[in-house]
């Protein structure tokens, strides 16, 4: 299973969100982000337009979680280095008890800067 994490500023759109995820190049079974962005309309028009469940997760969900890039704006408000990396991998291992993740690639940033993506994938135990 692969999961689009996200991050993204309140101004984005859910074109933003697509310019993110097709960066990564990837294809996904599911996107994930912390409950408050994975609420946020840009995220539910996105998800209804690719036809793809959300995974709202608490913000312990992704405290502490190693990623390979880091933001110290996050890393002071969400306590991880990437929300999109910390939220991808969170995801992955979503309702699977025993599961690991791992990252597909870094973070994705589109050009305006207003989301960003990463793609982790379920590793079984």
């Amino acid at each position: 299973m692969k999961v689009a994490g996200f991050g993204f500023r309140e101004r984005a759109t859910a074109a933003d969100l697509q310019a993110a995820l097709a960066l990564t190049g990837v294809q996904v079974d599911a996107l994930a982000s912390v409950t408050e962005k994975a609420g946020a309309l840009a995220m539910q028009e996105f998800a209804r337009s690719i036809g793809l469940p959300v995974i709202a997760l608490q913000e312990q969900d992704i405290s502490g979680e190693q990623t390979l890039t880091c933001s110290p704006r996050i890393k002071a408000r969400f306590g991880t280095g990437s929300l999109a990396e910390a939220a991808a991998l969170a995801g992955a291992r979503h309702g699977a008890a025993g599961a690991r993740a791992r990252l597909l690639a870094p973070r994705v940033v589109t050009a305006d800067g207003l989301a960003t993506a990463a793609i982790a994938e379920r590793l079984e135990p």
